[in-house]
């Protein structure tokens, strides 16, 4: 994973402190502490029901847990909603699409720029020059990653008509727009034939090769996760039993009895 790239792994950018979570008397963290390294892809595995998507809903804003702090860049995040952690640096995809089907992929990709705009409703509404200006550097810089991506030649396409993968690489086009410096993928394989998680690895590689984003993600499919991941983190009943290099983790006893145990929901 280090040979080739344009950005080498650094120190920690983003550290989850001694995270709990419960809802009721269900506990879905326990205590968990664990660092991201500044341009690494880190996967969080774990059987069903283990707390992998409520870890990310931690970190993203979307649960506030009862004990422990998240830091980003070494600032603890004080406030946390999902708009103000997006405005701090950490961007989301999600398991179920969240795209406006109607509208075009770089329309789709447009909403992801919404973070980095100035200019007010009447401003646009009265195409006042600074708003037109605005606009159109967003474009712009819209335009760069259709090309990224690779999919120019359906720019201007509605979602809805667009196969399953395809709509899943436009949602991570979408949240690129952001230029989040840490991007959290909740399952971005999920549903994926053999083809379209071979292209989807393609392009999580490129974006953490040539632009450097640092990427957490959770993934079921296990050997995707050893291919593309620099660190992992298994999570069991809320706790966390392993982190640390695929080839060390895929060897560790109490991860592989977790994975040949029943699965807990």
């Amino acid at each position: 994973m280090t040979q080739g790239r344009k950005f080498s792994i650094g120190a920690p950018i983003l550290e989850v402190n001694n995270i709990s979570l419960s809802f009721g008397g269900v506990k879905a963290i326990t205590g968990c502490s664990f660092a991201v390294l500044e341009h690494e892809i880190k996967a969080i595995i774990g059987p069903n029901g283990a707390g992998k998507s409520s870890m990310l809903n931690c970190i993203n804003g979307i649960y506030k847990p009862q004990e422990g702090t998240i830091a980003l860049k070494g600032k603890v995040l004080e406030k946390i909603s999902p708009n103000i952690i997006a405005r701090s640096g950490i961007s989301r995809t999600f398991q179920n699409l969240a795209l406006f089907k109607r509208m075009s992929v770089l329309d789709n990709i447009l909403v992801g720029r919404k973070l980095h705009m100035k200019s007010n409703f009447l401003q646009v509404g009265f195409k006042m020059p600074g708003a037109r200006a605005e606009e159109d550097e967003n474009r712009e810089k819209c335009e760069e990653i259709v090309e990224f991506l690779e999919i120019k030649d359906i720019r201007n396409t509605p979602v809805g008509n667009l196969p399953y993968g395809l709509q899943k690489k436009v949602e991570l086009g979408r949240a690129l727009a952001t230029e989040a410096e840490v991007l959290l993928l909740d399952e971005p394989m999920a549903g994926m034939n053999v083809e379209e998680k071979r292209e989807m690895c393609r392009f999580i590689l490129k974006v953490n090769d040539e632009i450097g984003t640092t990427m957490v993600l959770i993934e079921h499919d296990m050997g995707v996760v050893m291919d593309i991941s620099d660190n992992v983190v298994v999570l069991d009943y809320g706790k966390i039993i392993a982190d640390g290099p695929p080839h060390e983790v895929r060897a560790n006893q109490n991860v592989i009895d977790a994975y040949l145990g029943v699965a807990h929901d």
